[in-house]
C-alpha cells in the first residue's frame, strides 16, 4: 500500500470521527472542572475565623482544643497548621508544614494538566479535521470535473465546523 492510498483511505473516514473525539474530550474536560470545583467547595473553611480561633486557643495554652479544631476543618490550611502543631520543635514544624503544603498543592492541582494539554492541542485536532475535510472537497471537485456541487460545499462546511469545534473545546 502506498502512502497516498493510505492517506486516501484515512480521508474516506471523513471528519465526523474528529467531531466525536472533540466532543468526548470536552465532556472529559467539563467532568474535570466539576470535580475540581467540588473538591474546592468541600475543602473550604473560613481562614480568618480559623486563624482567630487558633490564636485564642494557643494564647490560652489549650493545645488539645487547637488540635481538635484543626481536625474538624476540611481545609488545606488547617491540614498545614495541624502538621505544624504535631511537630516536636520549630525546625520539625517547618519541615512538616512544608511537606503538607506540597501534598496539598499536588491534591489541588490534580487533573489540571489534562485541561492545559487539551486547551493547547484541541485547535490542532480541529485543524486536522479541516485538512481532512478540504482534502475530501478537492477529491470531490476532481471527481466532478471542476463543477461546484452541493456535496462539495458540504465537505467544505464540514471542514470548517471541525475547526470551530476545536477552537470551542480549547
Amino acid at each position: 500500500m502506498t502512502i497516498q492510498r493510505a492517506i486516501n483511505a484515512f480521508n474516506q473516514l471523513g471528519t465526523y470521527w474528529i467531531l466525536w473525539l472533540l466532543a468526548g474530550l470536552s465532556v472529559a474536560a467539563v467532568a474535570v472542572m466539576i470535580e475540581r470545583a467540588i473538591v474546592f467547595l468541600l475543602t473550604r473553611d473560613h481562614p480568618a475565623q480559623l486563624q482567630r480561633e487558633l490564636r485564642d486557643l494557643l494564647a490560652a495554652h489549650r493545645l488539645d482544643d487547637a488540635r481538635r479544631r484543626l481536625e474538624q476543618s476540611r481545609s488545606f490550611e488547617a491540614r498545614g497548621a495541624a502538621a505544624g502543631l504535631l511537630a516536636s520543635g520549630p525546625g520539625s514544624a517547618e519541615e512538616r508544614m512544608l511537606s503538607e503544603s506540597q501534598s496539598a498543592r499536588l491534591e489541588m492541582e490534580r487533573n489540571l494538566t489534562y485541561l492545559g494539554t487539551l486547551g493547547n492541542n484541541a485547535p490542532f485536532v480541529g485543524l486536522l479535521g479541516t485538512v481532512i475535510g478540504i482534502i475530501g472537497a478537492f477529491h470531490q471537485l476532481g471527481n466532478g470535473v471542476g463543477q461546484v456541487s452541493a456535496g462539495l460545499m458540504g465537505q467544505i462546511g464540514e471542514a470548517l465546523i471541525a475547526t470551530a469545534i476545536g477552537l470551542l473545546v480549547a
